[in-house]
């Protein structure tokens, strides 16, 4: 019975987009088939994606209420972070219902417009980049420069460098949305993939889209790129200046407060890094199911272990969270 259950639903699920196939791409929108060639895993896959969403979810959200009901954490690196684990959210509530939708059901539909919007949100989303910068940079000042850490990062430098993070995101996802929708598009709209990206929706089209291809490459390396090469400079002058200090307590201090700044880095930076270049240049050398695997885990890894590297390796964040919880407690009673 669950055999035939399943060649009906399968039955179904062909003749729906064979259907949907035989009209315009933008009126019939899209299908997501989740990972093409681990169908037959899809129902054990989306456990452990469900249990580091909510995972992600639960972290992420704990970080944000101590950071805010926390008067000692209202300092520019807690800001940072609670901007940083604000994104993992979003990020992560953008693309993961869609593709538990996708492990669970085979497949999902998406509108053709939905598709683009999706696809907005999970590249404007990806403002961890910036946000790391942001922390290195008041890493850098607080090690090289703590006499004039206050004067430096005031409330109002702080909101012009948050107002250029979202700024700069939308700028440079702006032009793909634009690119996007001046191509010429076939009848197939099937996407390999368990949420809508860039390259995934261009390669619905019948036109030529090598300039999708180097626009998302430049737009990578211009941003991306150039924070990689500032966070190593502030890094190589941080360092510098750590290994200068007399005092062996301030140098483990100083260590031990950037230590866990660099994990949320490597953690960042390494996967995305391989995914964008194994995409693009890898072709038929990684299997699709490869690309697509990373990408899911790409959006729940991350952001379920940022606050557990804060949570673990910063005192005061542990405190904060021990003193909210006493609190909630307190009141209940």
């Amino acid at each position: 019975q669950v055999r035939a259950l399943h060649k009906i639903m399968a039955l179904f699920s062909a003749n729906s987009i064979a259907a949907v196939n035989n009209s315009d791409t933008r009126i019939a929108g899209c299908f997501l088939t989740g990972i093409p060639g681990l169908e037959q895993l899809h129902i054990w896959l989306s456990i452990p994606f469900c249990i580091m969403y909510i995972a992600a979810l639960a972290g992420n959200g704990i970080l944000i209420c101590v950071i805010l009901s926390q008067a000692i954490l209202h300092e520019p690196m807690y800001i940072f972070l609670s901007m940083l684990a604000s994104a993992d959210v979003l990020l992560s509530t953008t693309t993961m219902p869609k593709a538990l939708a996708n492990l669970w059901l085979g497949y999902s539909h998406f509108s053709f417009d939905g598709c683009l919007t999706q696809m907005f949100f999970i590249h404007f989303l990806f403002i961890h980049s910036a946000v790391l910068l942001a922390m290195a940079f008041d890493c850098y000042v607080a090690i090289c420069s703590p006499l004039r850490y206050v004067t430096i990062l005031t409330s109002k430098v702080i909101g012009k460098i948050v107002t250029a993070a979202l700024s700069r995101s939308f700028i440079i996802m702006f032009p793909s949305i634009f690119l996007l929708e001046h191509l010429h598009y076939c009848r197939i709209n099937i996407i390999a993939h368990a949420f809508c990206e860039h390259m995934g929706i261009a390669h619905l089209s019948c036109s030529d889209i090598s300039i999708n291809v180097w626009y998302g490459l430049a737009a990578a390396l211009l941003s991306t790129g150039l924070d990689i090469m500032l966070i190593t400079v502030s890094y190589i002058h941080i360092l510098q200046a750590v290994f200068r200090l007399l005092s062996q307590d301030a140098r483990s201090k100083a260590l031990s407060n950037c230590g866990s700044h660099i994990c949320v880095i490597l953690l960042f930076y390494v996967p995305a890094l391989f995914s964008v270049f194994a995409y693009r240049f890898g072709g038929r050398n990684i299997p699709c199911y490869v690309h697509i695997l990373l990408a899911n885990l790409y959006v729940v890894i991350p952001p379920m272990l940022n606050p557990v590297i804060y949570g673990v390796r910063t005192k005061q964040i542990l405190e904060g969270a021990k003193q909210m919880f006493s609190n909630l407690a307190k009141g209940s009673k």
